[in-house]
């Protein structure tokens, strides 16, 4: 429940460290120069304890970074906040901003939950030793109420970083799983092309080679109308090939969104998705003047929704269509399948393509929203873009 997030660098928690070397270091001169009342304790305590402290917790993150981000730190750090409230209560200022840095600090390093605890335990022994000690600096009244305003800034502090933290940490190991699945996709992509061109186009190739050779054979030996058999056999086979290798750049993609529009590269893909899925693809599509990355990025939303509704649904007929609203650009696909559950976002049964999360990667990189709904009476994928991406493009 607990746990600590990980951390993609050691230099900010290294750096983090020094910080608080520093900051001790120069609070034993602030109580020095400013001559507090009981000056002499108060700065032995920080002098002698709390600045080795943070020295041997720079020394040991330098080798090993996660001992700045074990919960025996902050322990020590309030409990040494404590007892320099306790021996010189004049600090009691001071201490409670210390405190709210070290919330911040180590709600960042190790998100709201870990956070929100050292808030909540941390400022709680702030105000029970306060509270045992019983000389409070001001009226009873307005230091309950500072102490009041003191917790709710600490546990909103650690809330609120802690949060950022989370959500900072979700979207890296997000990016950092879209980058693995995208290196495995292509080198499956890469196998699968390398598979499908030696077993097919090659094999092909060497047979074709024979039937000319058999062909230029029969012709030299004057016999034409068997040479003429032979080479409409060599002319079907390399229809056949033809075909085959222009199938293997529609699963590739049209990369030259640069000189072929949104609406040429689905028209041309659909002749191809009716003969390999055997559905019927109908395509409304309004001609809208895409950047060449929006254009690429919404195809290949179509590609993904129309691989599953072949491969996975099962569908009979597939509908696309894009238009352009007041606000946004929206692209909509629908079939008739038998649907999916829609609960399972990274789901990828087929090789070569990233499965629904690629959609949701590529609606959001557009700052688009993608929206799915699945039963078993069909799937519809809605893609809104809005249009400020359209110029921004």
């Amino acid at each position: 429940m607990l746990q600590r997030l990980p951390i993609e660098s050691a230099g900010p928690v290294v750096v983090f460290a020094a910080t608080r070397v520093v900051a001790t270091a120069l609070a034993v001169l602030g109580i020095i120069i400013f001559g507090l009342p009981d000056h002499t304790t108060a700065a032995l305590l920080v002098g002698a304890v709390a600045l080795p402290w943070t020295l041997l917790v720079l020394f040991v993150t330098r080798r090993e970074p996660g001992f700045a981000l074990n919960p025996v730190v902050p322990i020590v750090d309030f409990s040494l906040l404590v007892l320099l409230e306790v021996v010189a209560p004049e600090t009691v200022g001071a201490v409670r901003v210390a405190a709210l840095f070290l919330v911040a600090s180590h709600a960042h390093f190790q998100g709201e939950r870990r956070g929100m605890a050292v808030a909540a335990l941390g400022s709680a022994a702030l105000v029970i030793a306060t509270a045992i000690r019983g000389d409070e600096p001001v009226d009873g009244e307005v230091w309950a109420y500072y102490e009041f305003v003191f917790v709710v800034a600490a546990l909103a502090t650690g809330l609120v970083v802690g949060a950022l933290r989370t959500s900072e940490s979700a979207s890296r190991l997000r990016a950092q799983g879209l980058s693995r699945r995208t290196l495995q996709a292509e080198g499956q992509v890469r196998r699968r092309v390398a598979e499908a061109i030696h077993d097919g186009p090659v094999q092909e190739l060497i047979g074709l080679d024979m039937i000319l050779s058999a062909a230029n054979q029969a012709a030299e030996g004057g016999r034409a109308e068997e040479a003429a058999k032979l080479i409409e056999e060599a002319r079907g086979l390399a229809t056949r090939n033809i075909r085959a290798l222009r199938d293997e750049i529609v699963d590739l993609g049209p990369y030259a969104f640069h000189e072929l529009s949104f609406d040429q590269a689905v028209e041309n893909c659909i002749p191809v998705w009716r003969r390999r899925y055997g559905f019927e693809v109908m395509a409304t599509i309004e001609r809208i003047d895409m950047p060449a990355e929006m254009a690429g990025d919404l195809f290949r939303v179509v590609q993904e929704a129309v691989v599953n509704a072949g491969r996975l649904a099962e569908a009979e007929a597939v509908s696309i269509n894009l238009r352009r609203t007041n606000t946004h650009v929206e692209l909509r696909v629908t079939d008739n399948g038998h649907g999916f559950d829609v609960g399972d976002p990274q789901r990828a049964a087929d090789p070569g393509h990233l499965g629904l999360a690629s959609m949701r990667e590529r609606a959001e990189l557009l700052d688009g929203v993608l929206d799915i709904a699945s039963s078993d009476r069909g799937t519809r994928v809605l893609v809104r873009v809005p249009l400020r991406s359209l110029v921004a493009g």
